[in-house]
């Protein structure tokens, strides 16, 4: 079959297309497709239909729990929602200090340095690692120059 005879006639017939269900077998071409007031409702609704399932779902936890009959009582304990973040460039907010000091603290020695965040968001549940990279020999005889070892920073304290 030809899409245009020889003549030049067109045999692509233009029509209404009956069966739908094609359109949303490529949903991402579909939605590109649309005109603009429609995409902007689609795209509206679905933030709108997203945040009430989480209110239903967050409602039918503390009907569940109890807490719905329990306003306002200072004995009870409610839950709390916390948005959970984890933003990959918060680490260059983060200055350490150039220079650190060893000193006595509890009749041990110290090594002390200091960590200042840039941002006033404050951060929850923050971890640092600090690894002492020194030389070494080993009993046998052999020269590590480099190596790494994880220093405590008192985290289980």
């Amino acid at each position: 079959q030809r899409y245009v005879t020889k003549v030049g006639k067109c045999q692509v017939n233009l029509g209404n297309i009956q069966e739908k269900k094609r359109f949303l077998s490529d949903i991402f071409t579909t939605i590109v497709d649309l005109k603009y007031r429609w995409f902007l409702f689609v795209f509206t609704m679905c933030y709108i239909v997203t945040w009430v399932v989480f209110a239903v779902i967050y409602f039918l936890d503390a009907w569940v729990r109890g807490d719905v009959w329990h306003q306002g009582d200072p004995e009870w304990g409610g839950c709390m929602v916390v948005k959970i973040s984890r933003p990959k460039k918060r680490a260059q907010t983060l200055i350490f200090s150039k220079n650190c000091v060893i000193s006595r603290r509890d009749e041990q020695l110290c090594l002390m340095f200091r960590v200042g965040d840039l941002r006033e968001s404050h951060m929850v549940d923050a971890k640092i690692r600090a690894k002492l990279i020194k030389s070494r020999q080993t009993a046998e005889g052999e020269f590590i120059p480099l190596e790494q070892s994880e220093l405590n920073l008192g985290y289980d304290t």
